[in-house]
Parts: C-alpha cells; sequence; structure tokens
C-alpha cells in the first residue's frame, strides 16, 4: 500500500465526493437491511394470522382477522417495494459519487504522467522503450483506476454492511450467526485464489495476443518482401504457431472460469443449507422464530456479493499497488535539466562553444572532445563530418536537449543554463536529421511551432523550403492529411515541410541537421539559394555529411570522431589535404557517375 499512497492526494482533492459515496453506500446498505427485518415480521404475521384464522374457523370474526391480516401484508410488502426503491436511489448515488471519482483521478494521473514525461531529458527516452512509456499510462493507469473505484467501493461496502449486519445476527442468535458466517470466508479465500489464477491467465492471454498483433502488423508492413522472397508458408505456419499458442491460453482460461461460478453457488448452497439446518434445530428449541430463518437467509445473500468481492478487490489492490510502483519508478525520475537562472530576453545569436566535452550517459559514448568555436550573429558556420563524428551532438546541446558534460556554451555572452528553457528554445530554428510529421494537416505541420501564423508566412516558407509547388499539387493543398509519421510524402517533401516548419518561427539561431539528405542536387540548389536570404541577420548552423551544404557558410568545422580536425572557408580547406578535400572528390565523383 506504500506506493498507493501518491493517489492520497487526488482523494484529498475529490474527499467531498469521496465522503458523500461512503455516506451512500451506508444508507443503500440501510435501506437493504431494512427489508430482511420486515419480511422477519411479515413470516411471524402469517404463522400467528394462520392460527388465529383457524382458531376462529365458523365464526364471524374469521373475516375481521383475515382482513387486518391482509392489510398488514399489503403494508409489509409496500414498505418492502419502497424500501428497494431507496436502495436503488443511493446506489445509484453512490456509484456516481466514487466511481465518478475513480474515473477522474485517473484522467488527472494521466495527465500528471503525461506532464511529467514532457519535462523528462531525451536521455530517458533513449534508456525505455516506447512501449513501456505507454504501458503505465494506459494499463498501469487503467488498473489504479480499478482501486480507486470498485476496490474502495465494495471494500466500503463490506464493511459497513459487516458492521450493520453481524452484531445485529449476533444478538439475535449467536449459535445460528457463527454456523450461518462459516462457509463465507472459505468463499472468500478460494475467489482469491481462483481470482489470482483467472488473471495470470489473462495476462498470459494479453501477451499471446500482443505477440500476434505485432507479428501481423510487421508482415503485412514487410509484404512486399515476404512476396519477393516467396515466404508466404513460412509466414502463415509462424502465424498458425502463434495463433494456436493463444488459442490454448484461451482454452485453460475457460477451464477455471468454469470452475468459478459453480464453486460460488456451492459454497452459497452450503450457507443456505446451514442456516435452515441449524435454524430449524434453534426454532424448535424455542430460541428464534420462523421469520428469524429467513431474515437470516436475506443476511447471508447479502453477505455473499461482498464477501465475493474481497477475494477480488484484494487481488485488484495488489495489482493497482504494483502498476502504481511502476509509475512512481517514472514519477520520480527527475529531469536534470533545469534553468539556474530563468533568464527570458531576446536573443541575438552571438554563439560560443567552449572546450565542450559531452558523453551521452546511457552509452558512455565520448561524441564531443574539447569542442571550440564561435559564431558570431549573422554568421553561418557548416559543420561537416563522417557519420558518428557528433556533429547533431552539437544541435541538441545549443537546443539544451542535453548539457555538456564539461566545458561551457554561451549565447550572447550568457550561459545556456540560465535561460529559461521554453524561451530559449522558442527562438532556435531546429530541423533535426530524423524528420517527424505528425498525423496531421500541412498546414498544422508546418505552424506546429507557433500559436497561430499568417497565410502569407506559411506560404513564403513553403517556398522558401521548395515544398510549395507539392503542396499545391495535392487536391487539398495546405489542408492536406498526412498519415502516420508522414507517410504520404516521399522523404525529400517530408524534409522540405520539416524545414518550413523551422523557418516559418523566423527563429533568431536556425539549425539544418542533415536536413538535404535526402533531396537531389537541383532541389538541394534551389533550397540553398533561398536560404541565403533567410540566413541574412540570423544565425545558421548547417550540419551535413555533404559538402555541397557547405558553400554558403562563413566558417566551416571539420568533425572526426568528436574533435575539430579541420577549421576554415570552403576555399581554404579545398586548398590543402585533409578530411574535407577528400570528402568533397569523393562526393564529386559519385554526382560525376549519377
Amino acid at each position: 500500500m506504500k506506493s498507493l499512497s501518491h493517489l492520497n492526494k487526488y482523494l484529498y482533492k475529490y474527499r467531498f465526493r469521496f465522503l458523500l459515496g461512503i455516506l451512500f453506500v451506508v444508507l443503500a446498505n440501510i435501506f437493504a437491511i431494512i427489508p430482511a427485518q420486515i419480511v422477519r415480521h411479515a413470516f411471524d404475521l402469517v404463522k400467528e394470522g394462520i392460527t388465529l384464522h383457524n382458531l376462529y374457523s365458523g365464526l364471524d370474526k374469521q373475516q375481521d382477522i383475515y382482513d387486518v391480516f391482509a392489510r398488514n401484508v399489503s403494508l409489509y410488502a409496500g414498505i418492502i417495494l419502497v424500501m428497494a426503491l431507496l436502495k436503488g436511489v443511493f446506489t445509484f448515488y453512490m456509484r456516481q459519487t466514487i466511481i465518478v471519482m475513480s474515473r477522474l483521478i485517473e484522467n488527472d494521473l494521466k495527465n500528471e504522467i503525461y506532464h511529467h514525461y514532457q519535462t523528462l531529458p531525451l536521455s530517458f527516452y533513449r534508456k525505455n522503450r516506447t512501449g513501456d512509456l505507454m504501458a503505465r499510462i494506459s494499463e498501469d493507469v487503467s488498473r489504479v483506476r480499478m482501486y480507486l473505484g470498485p476496490a474502495i467501493m465494495y471494500g466500503i461496502n463490506l464493511i459497513s454492511l459487516f458492521l450493520l449486519v453481524v452484531p445485529y445476527m449476533f444478538s439475535v442468535n449467536p449459535r445460528l450467526t457463527l454456523y450461518t458466517l462459516l462457509p463465507l470466508p472459505i468463499l472468500s479465500v478460494s475467489i482469491y485464489y481462483v481470482n489470482s489464477i483467472i488473471e495470470r491467465k489473462s495476462d498470459e492471454i494479453q501477451k499471446s495476443l500482443s505477440g500476434i498483433t505485432t507479428f501481423v502488423q510487421e508482415a503485412f508492413s514487410g509484404i512486399r518482401v515476404i512476396k519477393s522472397f516467396v515466404r508466404e508458408d513460412d509466414s502463415h505456419q509462424n502465424f498458425t504457431v502463434a495463433s494456436n499458442h493463444y488459442k490454448d491460453k484461451s482454452l485453460e482460461l475457460n477451464f477455471v472460469n468454469a470452475l468459478f461460478f459453480p464453486l460460488i453457488l456451492f459454497l452459497i448452497g452450503m450457507s443456505t443449507i446451514i442456516t435452515v439446518y441449524i435454524g430449524g434445530k434453534e426454532v424448535i428449541n424455542g430460541s428464534i422464530t420462523a421469520g428469524n430463518i429467513a431474515e437470516f437467509l436475506i443476511y447471508v445473500n447479502m453477505l455473499t456479493w461482498p464477501v465475493t468481492a474481497l477475494g477480488w478487490t484484494t487481488s485488484l489492490v495488489q495489482r493497482a499497488a504494483a502498476s502504481q510502483e511502476r509509475i512512481n519508478e517514472f514519477l520520480q525520475t527527475k529531469t536534470d535539466l533545469v534553468s539556474r537562472a530563468n533568464i527570458k530576453k531576446e536573443l541575438t545569436g552571438d554563439v560560443v562553444f567552449q572546450d565542450v566535452n559531452f558523453i551521452y550517459p546511457d552509452t558512455k559514448i565520448h561524441a564531443l572532445k574539447d569542442l571550440s568555436f564561435r559564431i558570431k550573429h549573422g554568421e553561418a558556420l557548416a559543420v561537416i563530418g563522417n557519420t558518428g563524428s557528433g556533429k547533431s551532438t552539437i544541435a541538441n546541446l545549443l537546443c539544451r536537449l542535453y548539457d555538456a558534460t564539461d566545458g561551457a556554451i554561451t549565447i550572447d555572452g550568457t550561459d545556456i543554463r540560465d535561460y529559461d528553457i521554453p524561451t530559449l528554445r522558442s527562438q532556435i530554428g531546429y530541423v533535426p536529421q530524423d524528420v517527424f510529421l505528425f498525423s496531421d494537416t500541412i498546414r498544422n505541420n508546418i505552424g506546429f511551432g507557433m500559436d497561430e501564423i499568417s497565410e502569407d508566412k506559411m506560404v513564403q516558407a513553403a517556398k522558401d523550403a521548395d515544398v510549395y509547388e507539392n503542396i499545391m499539387r495535392f487536391p487539398e493543398k495546405f489542408e492536406t492529411k498526412l498519415g502516420e509519421r508522414g507517410i504520404t510524402l516521399s522523404g525529400g517533401q517530408k524534409q522540405r515541410v520539416s524545414i518550413a516548419r523551422a523557418l516559418v518561427k523566423e527563429p533568431q539561431i536556425l539549425i539544418l541537421d542533415d536536413s538535404l539528405s535526402a533531396v537531389d542536387t537541383k532541389t538541394e540548389n534551389a533550397i540553398l539559394n533561398n536560404l541565403q536570404r533567410i540566413m541574412e541577420n540570423r544565425t545558421t548552423i548547417i550540419i551535413s555529411h555533404r559538402v555541397s551544404s557547405a558553400k554558403l557558410a562563413d566558417h566551416i568545422l571539420v568533425l572526426d570522431d568528436g574533435e575539430v580536425v579541420q577549421h576554415g572557408t570552403h576555399t581554404d580547406l579545398l586548398a590543402k589535404e585533409g578530411l574535407y578535400k577528400a570528402l568533397y572528390e569523393k562526393q564529386l565523383q559519385t554526382e560525376d557517375i549519377e
């Protein structure tokens, strides 16, 4: 229960709804108990009425006795109906308070987790699988809700019912009460164990179903490869194995479920038989009346479901505790990317890297080694190098997606760690190497980084990214819906929409991280020509493995294994032997072949 204490703040938040729910549980149980006592009086009345009716057989008084008897029975029937109606009303409000409370807390908890996820650094997402993140915000939260709703509601119901009924039963006849309640603990424990088996097998089925879904999704996504290599039969056999495994687990669960209800009915029947047998002996002894037997039978049936639910709710609490512990594990993960001074000001764009070292926290790869350079406002710097040389790491550090391990990064003379993070990032236009577009319209993808955007700005950004004509060819133009991860567009179109998304912000610092790798030479030249105008009065960093993208830069850094091996202009670097000239000649030969 220690892990579930995290939820106490939500129970306090909805305390009035929770307290009302407890009140409605008690009132519902009171109106459920009263009919049992009415039935006892009715049974005793019937017995006395029959005796008196027979005693006055043949006399005029017999009809009067019958009339009184009929009126009283009708009165009792009316009271029972009213009590049933009131019980139904308060049961409705009981669910409308406690169950609705659990839904509200579920919503709040999901929002808390999602908000916390967004505060965590990239290193957190590199260490954890997306499926696990999603499971904790969906399946684990759903299990916690079952504790906050049904488990708490039925737990309160059981406690209040026992406090109201059991003391009264003992006051009537302790011996009959003990024998009547004897099978109920056995029922609760049995259901606990059976339910544990059911849940374990349900989890196995869920995992098996997840495996089938993943297999089918992969098979359909790679159907061209399967057909090309003529592996249809092999794929079908693998699916059959997975499907049979799912079938076997489902049949095992069905077998356990088939035993579940007979077990409940058997133990309930045992309670009824014991109540009638022991109660009959007590009636013969004169310690109770026949009405008490009927009353006790109603109490047994009233207590059966809460006791049955005890085993179920115990299991729910255990599962909720395990799920909340998994949720707490992520909620207790804190980001180390915090602003030291929360400086909020407009950037000019003077960027300085001073002896910067960076080691990725998860892989321990030393990505940058004593990196130093400076870009003045309005200048453009190109960072060139082979794959894995540390180019993209510069962009990650400048956007403060990570903090440098050693050294300092300053913008306009202020350490990057002193800026308010949202303020800093809002003034940087970043086109990542791994382009990601949302399943939304092209308009909303381009305007993603802004609250409002004018039509003129959007059109200009699309033209500058050389994607405007492509957009205009679509029937719905800017309102064209993109598929998952922008699958509607080609690789080059996706990159250009991503560039437009960065340009429309009119950022003070523009970072292009290998953003022209998927476009052809003609499109690249068109975009580079547009960038000449865009780069005026704006600090620009062009990260690329293609030398052609570096032509517009005022300075070029050549990286190799995280270190600067060359530094200069395009003309200077071509004039001497080195990695830059080797890359240039290699790429020039490739273009000639094409």
